[in-house]
């Protein structure tokens, strides 16, 4: 295998850690927990969960160049949904079709196609995309470790790498 490929695949084995360890996380959440909001101007438990789910959903929708509807579309889709298993099994299958997408592109695809954000000037090459969407899902699941480290749960970094 090449080394761009090594990368990819380097880069979709973070993404399923974090997949993976979110939705532990994910299960661990109460029904008395869902309205937990560390500040006023903060996301609800509930609100960054939906986010954190819909992650690979919306970045895919944007790196196909989906209109800002269809992205808003795309985010409102957990819109009412509070069960922890759904919400994980949700996370779950929104990375596998992000892979999917990920490993379909030919080498030249995935250093070499850019594509634009409906809020963006430019675009960016998939593989810039790809990297955005590690860093995005991490960023959400460290928050949701600490709010669930807020809420008393019994969490430790540990699980953040298992």
């Amino acid at each position: 295998m090449n080394g761009t490929l090594q990368i990819r695949d380097h880069l979709l084995n973070e993404l399923e850690t974090g997949v993976r360890t979110g939705e532990a996380l994910i299960r661990r959440i109460r029904p008395e927990d869902w309205s937990y909001r560390p500040q006023d101007d903060m996301r609800s438990l509930l609100e960054l969960v939906h986010h954190l789910v819909l992650i690979p959903a919306s970045d895919f929708a944007i790196m196909q160049e989906k209109s800002e509807q269809e992205v808003s579309a795309v985010e409102q889709s957990l819109s009412g949904i509070d069960d922890p298993e759904q919400l994980a099994a949700s996370l779950r299958k929104n990375f596998e079709i992000y892979k999917d997408y990920i490993v379909s592109l030919s080498e030249e695809d995935y250093l070499h196609r850019s594509t634009k954000a409906f809020y963006l000037e430019q675009g960016y090459v998939q593989v810039k995309w790809q990297i955005e969407t590690v860093t995005h899902l991490f960023h959400h699941r460290s928050q949701l470790y600490n709010y669930l480290k807020q809420l008393g749960h019994e969490v430790s970094f540990f699980m953040l790498y298992a």
